[in-house]
């Protein structure tokens, strides 16, 4: 009873924390949420990655925002920028700078789950782009949030980074049906989307030789360790990364070395086995097929699709039916 009582004094987003946790490690595969990866290490770490020589993502979908943003917002012309999950401001700052182009004053509403993360943003945003008015929305992009009120003219939805790998096919349509709830006629949706290769190649980006991701995973635990009061011991986990051929997807794991009791207050003890794994993210790839398949399901069709000439990763425009 001690744990309830706790639980009930607990914020609504510890509350839900210890939730999740306690459904993810109850399973017969344990797994935990990758947003758990994201405190402030986390996310130093994950801007480690994205230099990474293995890492492809990032400095792939650059060139490809480079490349094709100011024809395809030169058409749109939109007059807002509403991005899912912030990220870095880097891939952001090559969308701004084409919207600023073409309209000169425009809205940029970056959606976060973390409030400090967003702050920061806003403040170098607001600075680098007088004429735009950043106005930060904390919300969890996969539940249901309002557009701040008084975005005026065609909006331009943004999902960059292959984010929307993070979720299975049935919950990356649910997410874009969120988005396509929040869409006008005249609106565009803007997506990132890493895609299905050589498994090699696609391994090698989770598995760098650096050991960056290795720590990236375990960070995870820390941050449960921090937050929800856990003792998980990080070096008592190693990381492992593969491609699922099946489902076409990365799956990281921390493996247990050695047996592992962990206390968790208001979830009790977990025990891992010895070679037992967390599943902490998958990763799913697509191609052209998957990707309109899954635009139709949550009502939008592809307006335009470029990839790089490897064929590494694609850029993508939608529109509401």
């Amino acid at each position: 009873s001690g744990s309830r009582a706790m639980t009930e004094t607990l914020t609504p987003a510890a509350a839900g924390m210890l939730a999740e946790v306690r459904d993810g490690l109850s399973r017969p595969q344990k797994e935990l949420p990758p947003k758990y990866f994201y405190d402030e290490r986390g996310s130093e770490l994950f801007e480690e990655i994205t230099r990474l020589p293995e890492y492809y993502l990032t400095r792939t979908e650059r060139a490809l925002l480079e490349r094709w943003m100011p024809a395809w917002i030169g058409r749109l012309r939109p007059r807002a920028l509403v991005e899912l999950g912030a990220g870095s401001a880097e891939k952001t700052r090559i969308v701004l700078d084409a919207i600023v182009a073409a309209v000169r004053a425009a809205a940029y509403v970056p959606v976060d789950v973390s409030a400090d993360f967003l702050e920061a943003t806003a403040v170098r945003l607001t600075a680098a782009y007088p004429t735009v008015d950043v106005v930060p929305v904390v919300a969890d992009m996969t539940a249901e949030f309002a557009l701040p009120p008084g975005l005026s003219g065609p909006t331009l939805h943004a999902f960059l980074g292959s984010t929307i790998g993070n979720f299975a096919p049935d919950d990356a349509v649910a997410l874009l049906r969120g988005v396509r709830g929040r869409m006008r006629p005249g609106d565009g949706f803007l997506m990132g989307v890493d895609l299905r290769k050589d498994p090699a190649v696609i391994e090698a980006a989770y598995n760098d030789a650096a050991g960056v991701t290795a720590e990236f995973n375990r960070n995870m635990l820390r941050v449960l360790n921090a937050a929800a009061g856990a003792d998980f011991d990080p070096d008592a986990f190693d990381h492992r990364a593969f491609y699922h051929r099946e489902l076409h997807r990365i799956e990281m794991h921390l493996v247990a070395r050695t047996p592992q009791t962990v206390a968790i207050p208001g979830v009790g003890e977990v025990r891992i086995g010895a070679g037992e794994s967390i599943r902490t993210e998958i990763s799913c790839k697509h191609d052209r097929a998957s990707v309109e398949a899954m635009l139709a399901a949550a009502g939008m069709r592809l307006t335009e699709w470029e990839t790089d000439e490897a064929g590494l990763y694609a850029i993508l425009l939608a529109a509401t039916e």
